[in-house]
């Protein structure tokens, strides 16, 4: 089987699953319907890992049309496949995790009636991200962006029953078209001064068009590789959630949670990143635009980190744990460091997919309770939930020798070895994060799976009640919660297999990857950064001398002693001395940061209240005064009435009498004459 055979077949193994349980599975029944998808990833994977171990073992680079769509003026819009090891690495994350996803969701749906109609928009999904990844040009790039949108927006709606459910779906679904809007403008500009599509000929002729200029108002010139950049990056915040477009991840949550695992940890949320690195052609020639990524990257970072402390839905504390790690990304990409951007994205990818899906089996535990309140003591009970929770929480923030920590720990050295303005702000706002970080996983955790049991009881919301809205609609299908007296119970193994998957590359992956990733020619002619205006890179490889070196280093470094710290205060707080937490949490309503928090910053109440409310009233101004007056009633109705008038005045003439008809003659003669006369005399 020849190499081309073997790149189509990857993608098109799980749209072939998809159609057949999408199509078919009302009459294959629910057995079939998860065998042929996960049959279908199973092959996606498998020939992903042969690809990766073909280039990683010196095979060629593939680049080349499959199909062309069609051909205007001269621009040629093609699907076609662009495989290095950059798409590889991407292909084998995406197919795993979709893999361990599928296996999950066995357990998982077990119950639900949408069972064969799941397997087929996740496999439907894993389609959509392989096309997007493997992509050489931007047509297919877009095709493959706008298809894991549409697929996210029918996974996170998935229970169309449930009101918040369609909300959700709608708010991410808007959302991302605000940022697509943007990326569609900078894919416009690529194709009006570059004259292509394909990524080969654009990232050679970038160079020339470094200072070229464009105007979008009278007199005032920009540089047209900043716009492009900065558009094209519009795109990347709406999908990988960077502030002010983050709002529709949390609320995501309300999908099942094997999606918020395949879309909020591994694949969709990380299009934006990869399609950053993709670009670093055309990002290393705009110190603005780089400037722009670090700083929204930054803000993403730490303030989503805060978000986290407050939350007592066990989903959405790992929902602003992604968000707050994929402002990290953000942040490396910023410093021209995409190498370890997508890194980090890899090794997120393992350990938060891990959280994700150890959060749903203990879901399924509490018989489908999300509330981290009235759960407690939890490690006995599920044994292997809790290892692989530990695991992945360790790994999150970074602690030494697993994968998280090589990964976020480069990110903080590239951000202190950056030149640009805004390196300062982003190396407080990722340092700091790792505080928040610590403390928030480890909240949930102690709070989770140590401590006294509090499941099985009435609980009293008390000061908490801020939270009860998001509480209740972020629960699962299924409100029932362990009846008093009940005890949790480990998931059965089609939920727990995938948790051990998952927990093995979360601790060994960082350690045998970072070399060649990051400081090897893994991504040699795959990612281009110039050395000299961007030094991060080149600086953190002098200082580099090896993974367990940099482990050993690590344990007299800031970072980790924050991490530490973030740590020994939660456990503190919340199995030691719960009143403190309890305190924290009054003093903080008082002055009203509670509330700032509660409410996730206003960012919903301007959207809903300003832009959403805002084109509501300017709708109802056209609708009223523009159509309903103007338009209806001056020049339509207007019309009518005054051809009625003039009508109406004419019908008086027309009575039918002869006489009337007469007189009119005399009097009209009588004028007319009078009209001669009075002409003669003068």
């Amino acid at each position: 089987m020849d190499m081309k055979t073997i790149y189509l077949l990857i993608p098109l193994a799980p749209l072939f699953g998809a159609l057949v349980a999408g199509l078919f599975g009302w009459a294959i029944g629910r057995r079939a319907s998860h065998v042929v998808t996960i049959g279908g990833v199973a092959v996606s994977f498998l020939l992903s890992a042969y690809t990766l171990n073909h280039l990683v073992s010196g095979g060629d680079n593939f680049n080349g049309t499959v199909y062309t769509w069609l051909t205007v003026n001269g621009v040629d819009f093609n699907v076609g496949f662009l495989v290095d090891k950059l798409t590889a690495m991407m292909m084998c994350v995406v197919t795993f995790v979709s893999l361990m996803v599928h296996i999950y969701t066995i357990g998982y749906m077990s119950e639900d009636p949408g069972y064969q109609r799941f397997f087929s928009y996740i496999s439907l999904f894993t389609f959509s991200m392989l096309m997007l990844v493997m992509a050489n040009n931007f047509v297919q790039l877009f095709f493959g962006w706008e298809a894991v949108g549409l697929v996210s927006y029918l996974l996170i709606g998935f229970w169309f029953k449930k009101p918040t459910a369609t909300f959700a779906n709608m708010k991410a679904f808007l959302i991302n078209r605000v940022g697509d809007f943007g990326f569609l403008l900078g894919i416009g500009l690529v194709l009006a001064y570059f004259g292509s599509l394909d990524y080969v000929d654009v990232f050679a002729k970038a160079p020339e068009l470094k200072d070229a200029t464009i105007s979008l108002f009278p007199n005032v010139t920009w540089s047209l590789m900043s716009v492009t950049c900065i558009l094209l990056f519009i795109g990347a915040m709406g999908k990988s959630a960077q502030f002010p477009l983050h709002v529709w991840l949390p609320d995501s949550m309300e999908g099942p949670t094997p999606i918020s695992a395949l879309i909020h940890a591994a694949t969709m949320v990380t299009a934006g990143i990869f399609m950053v690195a993709r670009m670093s052609p055309l990002f290393e020639l705009s110190d603005t635009a780089l400037n722009f990524v670090m700083v929204i990257g930054s803000i993403t970072a730490l303030f989503m980190g805060f978000l986290g402390i407050i939350q007592n839905d066990i989903k959405r504390v790992v929902a602003y744990s992604t968000l707050s790690q994929l402002g990290y990304m953000t942040v490396a990409l910023g410093a021209s460091a995409y190498s370890v951007a997508v890194f980090h994205l890899m090794t997120h990818a393992f350990f938060k997919a891990l959280l994700f899906l150890a959060a749903g089996s203990v879901i399924i535990g509490m018989h489908h309770d999300q509330d981290i309140r009235k759960m407690g003591g939890l490690r006995k009970y599920m044994p292997i939930t809790w290892i692989t929770s530990l695991i992945g929480s360790l790994a999150l923030i970074g602690t030494p020798f697993l994968s998280g920590f090589y990964s976020k720990d480069s990110i903080i050295e590239a951000v202190h070895a950056s030149n640009l303005p805004g390196a300062g702000f982003a190396y407080f706002a990722v340092v700091a994060g790792v505080f928040v970080t610590a403390f928030y996983s480890f909240r949930m955790y102690f709070l989770v799976f140590h401590g006294e049991e509090r499941f099985g009881k009435a609980h009293d919301h008390g000061h908490d009640a801020a939270h009860a809205h998001d509480d209740d609609h972020a629960a699962d299908e299924h409100h029932h919660g362990l009846a008093p007296g009940q005890k949790p119970h480990e998931t059965p193994w089609v939920v727990t297999l995938p948790l051990v998957m998952l927990a093995i590359p979360s601790l060994v992956i960082g350690y045998f990857a970072i070399d060649p990733m990051l400081y090897g020619d893994f991504f040699k002619g795959v990612i281009f950064v110039n050395h000299e205006a961007h030094p991060a890179m080149e600086v953190m490889k002098e200082e580099f001398h090896g993974a367990v070196a940099m482990g050993i280093h690590s344990l007299t470094t800031l970072p980790f002693w924050l991490a530490l710290a973030g740590v020994v205060v939660s456990w503190y707080f919340y199995l030691v001395k719960p009143s403190i937490p309890a305190a924290l949490d009054r003093f903080f309503t008082s002055i009203g940061i509670k509330k700032l928090l509660d409410e996730k910053y206003y960012m919903d109440h301007l959207y809903i209240n300003g832009f959403a409310a805002g084109g509501r009233v300017l709708g109802t101004l056209f609708w009223k005064v523009g159509d309903t007056f103007i338009i209806d009633g001056l020049l339509v109705n207007g019309t009518a009435k005054l051809v009625g008038l003039f009508s109406a005045a004419a019908r008086k003439l027309q009575t039918g009498y002869i006489y009337h008809y007469a007189f009119a003659m005399i009097i009209g003669a009588i004028g007319l004459m009078t009209w001669w006369i009075a002409g003669l005399l003068a």
